[in-house]
């Protein structure tokens, strides 16, 4: 690297001390939770959701030991399907991460450039580029338990102060399914059998391998006669332990079999059942424990007084995917606190409870912004508030029904709902010409079409018309797994219930209308292409933020200047609304118009702060302005309180250049923007990007600037310009660079970068 004048690269001491530091905050936090988990699936999402925030969940599975000594995956996130297929049953003796680390006893780092499809084939395939796998083995008392997989982002090599967090939260997942499994088998260990893969997990081998589904119970929890339930919010199964059937008064499935336990719908005494619908989905919405009380009928004749103690379980994304808990005979359980409150009785106590749950889902529903929104509170809450199997949803679109989503489909049997969908359209679009729902009626069930593929008639549905201000909205279909009868209680609750659906997704419509108008708007500002210059490769990306108007103000400009010079543009308006956006837009032309007359960068941000200020607004904007000199590869640059460029040297390393800078444009025009003079060699690169690529609130900035550092050099080392051409590397490492910043659980501001390498000879 050759630099003429204030440029300097920054400290690269590795024990630098950053401002605040959450990791360990986090990982403590992180490790009290672990140890109160009840399964795999748990203690994995435990760690992606309150780990530190450089474990991304995308990639990550948790691996335990089967009765044969075979690895298999109990657990996982965002893997994908190639990857179910291929390591879904591990050999501990082969040379895949997790069979080496729990092999070798210690972690075994899987480094970016291998975790591509076609790993371990290392001839082909380039793998993520800037996201390693990092496997730890589960090992309690000598013996092992399995093997925690995790991915990180940014990362070439992993600190040692960091090994040491992930090390902890290796042991506490280890030490706390090693308490689970001896409980769930006091006779002995038996490392699988009894951890059940829950939602993201893996099916088919994993699921045979792990026998009947039952929840972990501490020996406690027996001991006190309380059963136990587990409900899969994904699938919309349930199951119970033997216990929970004797409490309820029924007899369990015969030893080894497997049988879901009965729906609420058969079980719960009629004038309580709106009552636990409606409490259902008021945990469903919130999360976390919850209680409540009802009547469960007995077979025979007479009832039973339960009381059930539950939580609501969220994966990383804050979405309900399972509910865990016991059920006590509160006739029989002698409490030290007060008594629970009795349930409600009588027909105006169930009229009360039908009005709860519609009072919960219109607050389900009323928190959803976009149709996106909608169609995740129709799946998450109303679904299994309802005791539904599934929900069709369509909307009507230029006089046509149209699926609005498949993530609104319940159950694991994605085709058959698929299927399913088709075969309803024509009712759906019945009951939305009468204006008028439909019920089924008992004994009415029948089976699809010849040739469709097996049964898809419900045992019960409803279909309701969505409509709202007069206009046809859409249509849903709700199916059952069993036969019921729709009361003129149940049709006025249905009935109601679709007004609501209705007004919300027409809201929601209206709302992602507004904002396509806006993000096109803001992206009609930005560059449609980047002008192609001679012996210069560019790359430019844009991500809208995903909070508020998700609209911002963020833009970058590649200008080709009179005399030949190239200028480099990179900048971000303060907000995220349509102002930001506005104003964005007129800095943009301004900037361009000033600098396309000839002035220096530092006379070029002086004028354009100059200007901002004097606009009708209270907005003030950071920026960056370079011009290089492709002849020789002179760079001049002035910054207005912006993040300073990064330099991608010939040699793999990347650094942050000591730019001097100004006060952000509009705040004080008066101000003169230091100029900087530096320069960049054939072969290198320079990236300018806004705060919003590095930006997490889970992480001190410092430290995850340190971080895209780290994966930048390790991209430069591994499929650089130098191995594979500099436009496809700079295009590859644009999406890479994105793709980080999409696997963040939100994204609160806007992003923009632009890449710019100086060509060499040789390429």
């Amino acid at each position: 690297m050759d630099l003429t004048s204030p440029w300097l690269p920054p400290s690269e001491d590795e024990n630098r001390t950053p401002r605040s530091s959450p990791t360990a905050r986090s990982a403590m936090r992180c490790v009290r939770l672990l140890l109160g988990c009840t399964s795999a699936t748990e203690l994995l999402g435990t760690v992606l959701a309150e780990g530190p925030g450089w474990i991304t969940g995308e990639g990550s599975a948790l691996y335990l030991l089967d009765p044969a000594g075979m690895l298999r995956l109990t657990a996982s996130h965002g893997l994908p399907d190639w990857a179910h297929e291929r390591y879904s049953v591990v050999d501990p003796a082969s040379d895949l991460p997790a069979a080496m680390a729990l092999r070798l006893r210690r972690p075994y780092l899987l480094s970016p450039e291998r975790t591509g499809v076609e790993y371990p084939n290392r001839n082909t395939g380039m793998g993520t580029g800037m996201v390693a796998v990092i496997t730890l083995p589960m090992i309690v008392d000598e013996q092992p338990i399995g093997v925690l997989g995790l991915a990180l982002a940014h990362r070439g090599t992993v600190p040692r102060r960091d090994l040491d967090v992930l090390e902890t939260l290796a042991d506490a997942c280890g030490h706390r399914l090693a308490h689970l499994l001896d409980h769930a088998h006091p006779e002995g260990r038996a490392p699988v059998r009894g951890v059940r893969p829950g939602p993201g997990a893996t099916g088919g081998d994993a699921e045979r391998a792990t026998g009947p589904a039952q929840p972990m119970l501490s020996l406690a929890v027996r001991s006190a006669g309380h059963g136990a339930f587990e409900r899969d919010l994904v699938t919309g199964e349930t199951y119970w332990d033997d216990q929970a059937y004797r409490v309820t008064g029924r007899p369990p499935p015969a030893e080894g079999a497997q049988a879901p336990a009965p729906d609420l719908e058969r079980i719960v005494h009629p004038e309580d059942l709106p009552d636990v619908q409606a409490a259902l989905a008021e945990a469903l919405a919130a999360g976390g424990p919850y209680r409540i009380a009802y009547r469960v009928l007995r077979r025979g004749g007479g009832v039973v007084r339960i009381e059930e103690t539950g939580e609501v379980m969220l994966d990383v994304h804050r979405r309900p995917v399972r509910i865990a808990g016991l059920l006590a005979d509160r006739d029989r359980v002698r409490a030290a606190e007060e008594p629970s409150p009795e349930p409600p009785e009588g027909g105006a106590a169930a009229a009360a409870a039908r009005s709860a749950l519609l009072l919960a889902l219109t607050r389900a529903l009323s928190r959803a912004v976009t149709v996106r929104d909608v169609t995740t509170a129709v799946t998450d809450v109303a679904r299994p508030a309802f005791g539904a199997a599934s929900i069709v949803l369509d909307l009507v679109d230029e006089g046509r029904l149209l699926p609005v989503s498949h993530t609104v489909y319940g159950g694991p049997r994605r085709t058959e709902l698929t299927r399913l969908a088709d075969l309803s359209e024509g009712v759906m679009q019945h009951a939305l010409a009468r204006s008028a729902p439909l019920f089924s009626e008992p004994g009415r069930t029948g089976r699809a079409p010849e040739n469709s593929g097996g049964p898809l008639t419900p045992a019960a549905w409803a279909v309701l018309p969505l409509i709202a201000s007069g206009r046809q909205v859409g249509s849903c279909l709700i199916t059952f797994a069993t036969e019921r009868v729709f009361g003129r209680e149940d049709r006025t609750l249905y009935s109601a219930f679709a007004g609501v659906l209705a007004q919300s997704l027409e809201r929601a419509r209206l709302y992602d209308t507004h904002h396509h108008r806006a993000t096109e708007l803001q992206r009609a500002m930005l560059p449609r292409t980047l002008p192609r210059l001679p012996g210069i490769a560019s790359a430019a990306r844009y991500l809208p933020s995903t909070e508020g108007m998700q609209i911002g103000g963020d833009w970058y400009d590649l200008l080709r200047l009179p005399d030949g010079r190239i200028g480099l543009v990179i900048g971000d308006v303060q907000g995220h609304n349509a102002e930001a956006t506005a104003v964005m837009g007129q800095l943009r032309s301004a900037l361009r118009a000033y600098a396309t007359d000839g002035h220096d960068p530092t006379a070029t941000l002086a004028r354009t702060s100059r200007l901002l200020s004097g606009l009708d607004t209270d907005l003030f904007a950071t920026c960056l302005y370079l011009t290089l000199d492709p002849a020789d590869g002179t760079l001049r640059a002035a910054r207005a309180g912006h993040p300073a460029p990064v330099l991608i040297t010939g040699d793999a390393r990347a650094v942050e250049l000591d730019l001097p800078g100004g006060p952000p444009l509009g705040v004080a025009p008066g101000l003169p923007y230091p100029p900087a003079v530096g320069h960049l060699a054939p072969g290198e690169t320079l990236l300018v990007y806004t705060d919003g690529l590095v930006e997490d609130r889970e992480e001190d900035y410092d430290e995850s600037v340190q971080r895209m550092l780290g994966g930048l050099e390790l991209w430069a080392r591994q499929t650089g310009p130098v191995l594979i051409g500099p436009a496809p590397a700079l295009e590859r490492l644009a999406d890479l660079l994105t793709l980080n910043v999409t696997e963040r659980r939100s994204r609160p501001d806007d992003v923009a970068l632009l890449l710019l390498h100086r060509v060499s000879p040789a390429q």
